[in-house]
């Protein structure tokens, strides 16, 4: 488990296994550290996030995925420091509906996941989206996701769920 807390600049935030990652909001069109996440995102792992294998990261997801000038969309990278180089080992995005509602969406590289790297992310995000006024949360999650399903029970309350075939769209709260 991590512990910590964590401000909108950035921090550092420490796991029960000794690892470090230092969270921290993009700046506005900052693209860089998503490129870099994308090559170790399996296929499963995009599948999972995104509905899709995307062998590539489109320039149209790309543009969803980072900091807008209005900040009614942000995103926060997770970094782990190596050799006095960080690497990104995780993102949590977020883009806004209506002023209290906004979608979200979170993926952590697959030798990161199982680390609570995902929820001291979403926990992150919430709580700067709170304090943006934002206090409902919808996520599109595939039934499978069982990790992501998993995740919402700890740090959200569901208050409904409307199934698309294979697709939940989750709209939750902070718990």
């Amino acid at each position: 488990m991590a512990t910590g807390q964590l401000s909108e600049d950035s921090d550092n935030v420490f796991f029960s296994n000794g690892k470090q990652v230092r969270i921290r909001f993009l700046e506005q069109g900052e693209d860089r550290p998503i490129r870099e996440l994308w090559p170790h995102l399996s296929p499963r792992t995009r599948y999972l996030r995104f509905l899709s294998i995307l062998s590539s990261l489109p320039d149209s997801l790309l543009c969803r995925l980072i900091a807008d000038r209005d900040r009614r969309s942000m995103a926060i990278v997770a970094e782990h420091e190596t050799g006095g180089t960080p690497i990104v080992v995780g993102l949590a995005n977020l883009g806004a509906v209506d002023d209290e509602s906004a979608e979200v969406g979170l993926v952590v590289r697959d030798d990161w996941q199982r680390q609570h790297v995902g929820t001291e992310l979403a926990r992150t995000m919430m709580l700067a989206a709170e304090r943006r006024g934002i206090r409902r949360f919808i996520g599109h999650v595939l039934t499978e996701n069982v990790a992501m399903r998993r995740l919402l029970k700890k740090i959200g309350v569901v208050v409904s769920a409307k199934p698309d075939g294979n697709v939940q769209e989750i709209a939750f709260v902070r718990r």
